[in-house]
């Protein structure tokens, strides 16, 4: 039986919004879709949908991501609450933000095409309804906050990268140039940046050497730090 202390209190609907970065090239991505519904039916928003009663707020933002990427347990962070009064003019919502990083080459072509999906660069996105832009304003603040510190870039990259490929990727999401000398050199300080015996000819004429992230070592570098 429900407490009277509850039911003196109004109930108003809880969403998960996803922003979901892709890396494409040189480009940091964002995931966006044409709204299919009323309201502003036609507008650019971002991927979510509404916590179902019996759902943890993480799953059904792991949800919501299967359903547009169909891919399982994508790198997820909360962004945090988004709640003002008149934020939805659908309704009262109070929206929950998760910022996830995925591989683009691995997302589902045919889910994005279903959910009026496109890839767009973050530089140039297109005015997005109700208080969606901030939301991908605060996840750009927290990738960016993270990215020197930890590796979680690599979840935008293929298996196996050039040096190429991983600078243009930080410089995307930093939205600054690096300088290449003293980026390589920092590269080569890091032990679980392994380079590989295969060779990049498809994007390189002259062929770049291909190399890959070692979570192993990473976590062993992290030890003996403490």
């Amino acid at each position: 039986m429900t407490s009277k202390f509850y039911q003196q209190y109004p109930k108003f609907h809880v969403a998960v919004d996803c922003i979901i970065f892709g890396f494409q090239a040189g480009k940091l991505k964002l995931l966006l879709q044409k709204r299919p519904f009323e309201p502003r039916q036609g507008e650019w928003s971002l991927m979510g949908g509404f916590v179902n009663r019996d759902e943890d707020i993480e799953d059904a933002a792991q949800r919501v991501l299967h359903e547009l990427t169909g891919l399982h347990g994508l790198y997820m962070r909360q962004v945090g609450a988004f709640g003002s009064v008149n934020r939805d003019s659908g309704s009262r919502v109070i929206s929950i933000a998760y910022f996830a990083l995925v591989d683009i080459e691995k997302v589902n072509k045919d889910l994005t095409y279903q959910n009026s999906a496109y890839w767009e660069d973050v530089t140039h996105l297109p005015v997005l309804l109700f208080d969606h832009m901030e939301m991908v304003r605060c996840a750009l603040q927290r990738l960016r906050t993270l990215i020197p510190s930890r590796p979680v870039g690599f979840h935008l990259l293929p298996h196996l990268f050039t040096l190429t490929q991983l600078q243009q990727l930080y410089e995307a999401i930093l939205g600054e140039s690096i300088d290449k000398r003293n980026f390589r050199k920092r590269v080569n300080e890091m032990p679980f940046i392994e380079k590989t015996d295969e060779i990049d000819r498809v994007n390189s004429k002259r062929g770049a050497t291909l190399y890959r992230f070692n979570e192993r070592a990473y976590q062993e570098a992290q030890f003996f730090k403490l």
